[in-house]
């Protein structure tokens, strides 16, 4: 009896299942380039923390970029706008991110400003990736917001106050994490494409717990588990 063919990226001798399971183990979770290579060992699969983070370069884009397009129009349209200091070799920079009132993470962008500029490029960036303006924008009371808001979606509500924007805060702290963990970004093209796939791969797999069953909560899980192969199998050859 032969053994199923297993499906393969082009050009890689590992199958799509382990690559995939990879990147899955390392975006999905706080953990090292070694930690995943030791997962990996632990199953009899040697590969190399340097494969590892070849694998989740290559590969944790183009999921995120699938994953980008089957969510598109799907979220809330309340936005919630925020921004956090990332320093790379000594460098400041800002991280601005957007997520909706579900948590769910619009986007993130890596900008060496803090001003108007920055923040009409992140929303010129929401406006063509959602394809729609938000009923309410949440952010805190950097003038740069509204001025920017003022210019592209000047019909939109604008709510700015500290104590109002606790959704998008709370969801700096999975990058915060992150960040320690890696032991600070090495670059700043390093630091956006993680942050680039790191939110798409985390809306698939963020399942409000609260007020679920048991049951639903293996529902859930199992669909986004599917879904994740689903797309996995739509990038392999």
């Amino acid at each position: 009896m032969t053994e199923p063919q297993l499906a393969h990226f082009k050009r890689h001798r590992f199958p799509a299942e382990i690559i995939a399971h990879a990147v899955w183990l390392y975006y999905r979770f706080p953990l090292s380039l070694r930690d995943v290579e030791d997962l990996l060992a632990e199953r009899g699969i040697k590969v190399s923390f340097q494969t590892v983070s070849e694998w989740a370069a290559k590969f944790g884009l183009k999921i995120a970029d699938k994953l980008r397009r089957r969510s598109r129009g799907h979220f809330s349209d309340k936005w919630h706008l925020d921004e956090m200091v990332v320093t790379i070799k000594g460098k400041k920079y800002w991280l601005w991110r957007a997520v909706d009132a579900n948590g769910y993470v619009l986007d993130a962008l890596l900008q060496s400003r803090r001003n108007k500029a920055a923040a009409l490029r992140l929303m010129r960036k929401l406006l063509k990736d959602q394809g729609i303006a938000p009923c309410v924008m949440v952010t805190d009371k950097l003038r740069s917001y509204s001025a920017a808001k003022s210019e592209l979606m000047p019909g939109v509500e604008h709510r700015w106050h500290k104590g109002l924007n606790n959704r998008a805060e709370n969801s700096h702290l999975a990058v915060r994490r992150r960040e320690r963990r890696m032991m600070r970004f090495k670059s700043a093209r390093q630091c956006q494409r993680f942050v680039s796939t790191h939110g798409q791969i985390a809306n698939l797999f963020l399942l409000h717990r609260k007020h679920l069953t048991a049951t639903d909560h293996r529902q859930l899980r199992n669909h986004a588990i599917s879904i994740w192969r689903e797309v996995i199998g739509s990038i392999a050859a």
